[in-house]
């Protein structure tokens, strides 16, 4: 399984990963807010087809040993909330929702959940997105999001945050022709 997220459609990026199970496990964290905010973001969200989904995003509380911010997503350094609204939800095995609605912005992320023994295979694919730098800022977010996550489950703790993004964000720079 290649670590790096690929391009699978224009504005769609799918990322994958072998995560310890068991799935239950993983659904927790992909829906309960106190575990999703130790990899991703916290806040609330009503589990059904349209219902409200809030994050709230504290990136630079997520890890320890940190650099501050690059200067581009200094408005981040903070916390920092955005909306959506749920799309599909097949507990334990599919949720998915809109990014970002309540800034204009319509793209969705989509989590599917796979047993494979005592392991599952986590696939995200965010799709819808508006431009190659957009795509490149969410490719190395879900890169680093993801990366805490199998530290949290794996009981590391691990590196920085923006420190990591920014190295996965150049890399995906090269990695991802323009255009």
């Amino acid at each position: 399984m290649n670590d790096y997220g690929t391009v699978i459609a224009p504005g769609t990026v799918r990322i994958e990963r072998s995560l310890p199970g068991p799935i239950e496990r993983l659904w927790d964290y992909l829906t309960d807010s106190r575990k999703r905010g130790t990899w991703l973001a916290a806040g609330d969200m009503d589990l059904r087809v349209g219902g409200k989904v809030e994050l709230v995003f504290r990136n630079s509380e997520l890890t320890t040993d940190d650099d501050p911010p690059p200067a581009k997503y200094a408005q981040y350094a903070g916390e920092s909330r955005m909306g959506g609204r749920i799309t599909a939800c097949e507990a334990p095995n599919l949720l998915a929702h809109t990014w970002g609605e309540d800034g204009g912005g319509d793209s969705e992320v989509r989590f599917e959940l796979t047993p494979q023994g005592d392991r599952v295979r986590l696939v995200v694919t965010h799709s819808r997105l508006p431009d190659r730098d957009t795509l490149l800022s969410v490719a190395g977010g879900w890169h680093t999001h993801l990366g805490i996550l199998q530290a949290r489950l794996d009981g590391r703790e691990p590196p920085g945050f923006w420190r990591t993004h920014t190295r996965l964000e150049s890399e995906y720079a090269q990695r991802i022709p323009p255009g």
